[in-house]
Formats: structure tokens, C-alpha cells, sequence
């Protein structure tokens, strides 16, 4: 069993940066391949991106290439987005996502989920 636990979101403008944290309740979690999913009110969720176990491949969704970045710290069972140049189509709520092989990105198939945190975008 893998407990993650999101923090860092909020209400910002336009613009700003925010940086989401997710803390993983696992001593391999080296082994988990990390994703970031959001979902908006009335909207299917999206993938955002994902890291591989050992952080040395990223995928990220096409609406935030370029403005989002996804890394890791393993020591600190820890992923981490952050998130620059927020627009307010980056409203969601944000989950972070373990799944337990080294590499893998997608909006689905994870085995383990946050509970979510809101990020809010003001224009």
C-alpha cells in the first residue's frame, strides 16, 4: 500500500508559479514510476505528466509542455510539479499518482492515488 499526500495548492494570477509537493508512504519508491493528473469541474481529467523511478525520463501533457516540470527527490519519497506561467485554463484539482513499475505515463492505470489538491487561476 502507497499513501500520497499532495500540498501546494492555491489561489494565484495569471502568470504566477506554484510548486505542488506529493509525499509517498513507501521505502521503494524508487520502484514507482509518479504522475501528475488534473481534473476542472465538468471536465474529464488530464494527464499533466509523469516521472520514471529513477527521474530520468519525463512525459508531459501538451497543454503544459514547455511551462510545467515534473522531478523527484527519492531520498525524500517525494515528486514535486512546478508550474510556471499559469494560465487560468490550469484551474483543477491536481492528483498525484504512483504506479508500481519504473516507467510510465498515461491519465489511467495507476495503481495508487492522492486525494487531490485544488489550483486555483485567476485571470
Amino acid at each position: 500500500q502507497v499513501q500520497l499526500v499532495e500540498s501546494g495548492g492555491g489561489l494565484v494570477q495569471a502568470g504566477d508559479s506554484l510548486r505542488l509537493a506529493c509525499a509517498a508512504s513507501r521505502r521503494s519508491f524508487s520502484t514507482y514510476a509518479m504522475g501528475w493528473v488534473r481534473q476542472a469541474p465538468g471536465k474529464e481529467r488530464e494527464f499533466v505528466g509523469s516521472i520514471s523511478g529513477t527521474g530520468r525520463s519525463t512525459y508531459y501533457g501538451d497543454s503544459v509542455k514547455g511551462r510545467f516540470t515534473i522531478s523527484r527527490d527519492n531520498a525524500k519519497n517525494a515528486v514535486y510539479l512546478q508550474m510556471d506561467s499559469l494560465k487560468p485554463e490550469d484551474t483543477a484539482v491536481y492528483y498525484c499518482a504512483a504506479k508500481a513499475r519504473g516507467d510510465y505515463y498515461g491519465v489511467d492505470g495507476y495503481d495508487y492515488w492522492g486525494q487531490g489538491t485544488q489550483v486555483t487561476v485567476s485571470s
